[in-house]
């Protein structure tokens, strides 16, 4: 399935809809050191619901150390000035959908990793600065999904 990846996020209420994602599509959550909240805070855990116990959730100290766990063949770096639209992109599985914090989004430095395949953007009107990082993610992971015939899903 697919890899969702937050570099260092700071809302709790977003990584707790985040997991709730993940448990509910299959996708995998892996989240990147620091994180503006702990894993016992009540926002985070009333977001998730009680989907916490069925989600895969990975934390990791650096983005190095999420390269070497992921091993990723194709990571695309969600990014208010992509040069690709979400729709434009084939998706497979084990991709990895990576997103930046909700302050500032991706560091420029991630944005050119070597490992990012693709920076890619979600349409918004021109006089916005971005989307809520858990409604990115989401139309993201639905889009990956759908065009893989939402496997194993129920319908």
């Amino acid at each position: 399935m697919f890899r969702i990846l937050f570099v260092t996020p700071e809302i709790p209420g977003n990584t707790g809809n985040a997991i709730r994602l993940a448990a509910i599509t299959g996708a995998e959550l892996h989240l990147v050191e620091p994180l503006g909240f702990d894993f016992g805070d009540a926002k985070l855990r009333r977001a998730g619901l009680d989907y916490h116990d069925l989600a895969v959730v990975t934390v990791h100290k650096t983005l190095e150390a999420a390269w070497e766990a992921l091993a990723p063949q194709r990571v695309f770096a969600f990014t208010s000035d992509g040069e690709a639209s979400y729709t434009d992109i084939a998706y497979r599985p084990g991709d990895v959908l990576m997103f930046g914090r909700e302050s500032v989004g991706l560091p420029e430095e991630v944005k050119h990793d070597p490992h990012v395949t693709s920076r890619v953007r979600l349409p918004m009107l021109p006089t916005l600065r971005s989307l809520n990082l858990a409604n990115s993610a989401s139309i993201a992971v639905y889009e990956a999904w759908r065009q893989n015939g939402f496997s194993g899903a129920q319908t």
